[in-house]
């Protein structure tokens, strides 16, 4: 069963991001979302759970309300998009990147130029929009992120981390070293989204920051999967 309430007192998305948390953490909760700019969360519950219960979750900055059921009928609706649809905006950057990529290596076609540039871009787009939102995106971020769960602060490093990797892939300076780097970031990252997949818990994702809302998707796994396989081919041509 799906609720619809209205939630007051956010006032930046590390708010929203903030009671979305303590909302997914009650129990009875399937999966709660909520949406800064309309001022609502959207609540699938496993069993009916008290307005009291919800608020109590909540600290007092915040006040939950539940709204008619006409109007909740009519928003839930609007939520339940298409996977394809929520994830254009991702599709649409990655064939940006890649076309870009092409450009910058074409006459001929360099396989191994096209692939660094397409991790350097890959990353300094992705960091910009991280940065959009720098104090949200480490809440939405350790949410499936390993690291970011036990150490906060790499949260707040990461954005700044993937544009320095992306301007060493540009630069063609320290390469080894910005793939070995690569390796160990998204494949942390990529352990926290299979086992989000897995638990079919539906969240956030934090690709592209908290500016565009995105859901964990298989597509999350497959952009991850890519920047490791070229990774993985680089470093093998590296050192052969």
């Amino acid at each position: 069963m799906k609720h619809i309430y209205t939630v007051t007192g956010m006032t930046c998305n590390g708010c929203r991001t903030s009671v979305e948390k303590r909302l997914n953490a009650v129990t009875g909760v399937l999966h709660a979302t909520v949406d800064l700019e309309k001022a609502e969360a959207i609540i699938k519950m496993s069993e009916p759970i008290s307005i009291g219960l919800l608020q109590k979750a909540l600290s007092d900055k915040y006040q939950i309300t539940e709204q008619d059921e006409l109007r909740a009928l009519k928003q839930i609706n609007e939520e339940e998009k298409s996977d394809l649809k929520q994830l254009f905006p991702l599709f649409l950057i990655f064939g940006y990147i890649t076309i870009a990529a092409i450009l910058l290596n074409r006459n001929p076609l360099k396989l191994d130029a096209f692939m660094l540039d397409f991790m350097g871009l890959f990353y300094i787009v992705f960091s910009f929009f991280k940065l959009l939102d720098l104090k949200g995106f480490p809440e939405s971020f350790k949410m499936y992120d390993p690291l970011a769960k036990v150490m906060p602060v790499y949260g707040w490093v990461y954005p700044f981390l993937e544009a320095a990797l992306g301007v060493l892939f540009l630069m063609r300076i320290q390469i080894p070293i910005a793939l070995v780097f690569t390796l160990v970031i998204l494949g942390i990252t990529t352990i926290g989204v299979i086992k989000t997949l897995l638990n079919k818990k539906t969240i956030q994702c934090a690709c592209l920051g908290t500016a565009l809302k995105l859901p964990m998707t298989k597509a999350t796994f497959i952009e991850n999967s890519i920047m490791l396989v070229m990774s993985i081919i680089m470093l093998v041509k590296t050192y052969n």
